[in-house]
């Protein structure tokens, strides 16, 4: 586990590759279990058989506004269990956004005690007074925990912080190392970059990895919470391959493998279903029936609730057809 202490320079060293954000897989009425076998099986899959060096556990893909503080807590001791013995390296990040600072600080308290290596917080999802509210959320936080913490500025919170906002917050909170920008504004995390030099960034947008924004240190090599379990497989990692020659900083070799690999198309063919529901355009979401759906064509255990649990809809046969049409093409499924 990185300290609030040491955490600036743990991040600077151990953020790197790729780190999966897990679904949940429900069972039972309206979803109302968790199915442990599965979800055991998705952890070992992603360590152990993927080889991917992170986990990012209880967040959007998650479906944590759906799940108790206790089974929150169990899904990240489960991962962590199952991730270490896989691979005792494995960096296991836990979300622990929360309605209240409260139910946040009991969350970081225990992923801080299983062993978690850094702890990220999203932007408040209920009422919060702008950046000052944010600060103040993190403050209360951080003030009772020992843990490294990152920032999850996502739009799904309805808020997104400004760069001077979290700059402020990386300014006066040490223990803050890391955040994962989720709102898709590469103008904005370039200024941050400028306000905040040594905090380690992940740009949900790819293109500013083809851009060379690496190898200027404006983002850091690591992608901090994406499902990249589900753009390969063991027998075809095609997404691995693509991240180790942007690594390399062999940019036109990435972009051209990926344009070869399928990836590329891939993207384009799974449309917005992941992070968009039709009846509400305008509002960005992790969809959880959407990435177990995909997660099922390439064979992964999903439980016997296949759905998001409610009020959330539920996965239309249009989102099924254009899901299993993008894997054909790609080539990670036959038939």
């Amino acid at each position: 586990m990185a300290t609030a202490r040491d955490a600036r320079e743990w991040a600077r060293s151990s953020l790197r590759g790729i780190g999966n954000s897990l679904y949940t897989p429900f069972t039972g009425h309206d979803g109302d279990d968790i199915d442990w076998d599965a979800y055991r099986t998705l952890v070992r899959y992603c360590v152990g058989e993927l080889k991917h060096p992170m986990l990012w556990c209880t967040s959007g893909i998650a479906e944590f506004w759906s799940l108790t503080l206790d089974e929150r807590k169990r899904l990240l001791e489960v991962a962590i269990e199952e991730g270490r013995k896989a691979d005792p390296d494995v960096v296991v990040q836990a979300c622990t956004a929360a309605m209240s600072a409260k139910d946040c600080l009991e969350l970081t308290l225990h992923a801080q005690e299983v062993g978690a290596d850094i702890v990220y917080i999203q932007t408040p999802m209920m009422e919060v007074h702008g950046g000052e509210g944010v600060m103040n959320f993190f403050r209360y936080v951080a003030d009772r925990t020992e843990i490294a913490l990152g920032i999850f500025n996502s739009p799904s919170s309805g808020y997104v912080m400004t760069p001077a906002e979290e700059a402020r917050i990386y300014e006066e909170i040490p223990a803050v190392c890391a955040t994962k920008e989720g709102a898709f504004r590469p103008a904005s995390s370039r200024l941050l970059h400028e306000l905040a030099p040594d905090l380690v960034i992940w740009e949900c947008d790819p293109t500013v990895y083809r851009a060379g924004w690496l190898r200027a240190g404006i983002v850091g090599p690591a992608q901090l919470g994406t499902a990249g379990y589900l753009y390969e497989t063991p027998q075809q990692p095609i997404l691995s391959e693509y991240w180790q020659l942007v690594w390399a900083d062999k940019l036109v070799e990435a972009m051209d493998f990926a344009e070869k690999s399928g990836l590329d198309q891939f993207a384009v063919d799974v449309r917005s279903w992941f992070t968009c529901y039709p009846g509400r355009p305008d509002y960005f979401t992790h969809w959880g029936g959407a990435f177990k759906y995909a997660a099922s064509v390439l064979g992964l255990p999903i439980g016997d609730y296949p759905h998001s649990r409610p009020p959330q809809a539920r996965f239309p046969d249009e989102g099924k057809a254009q899901i299993d049409a993008a894997y054909r093409r790609l080539g990670l499924v036959r038939g």
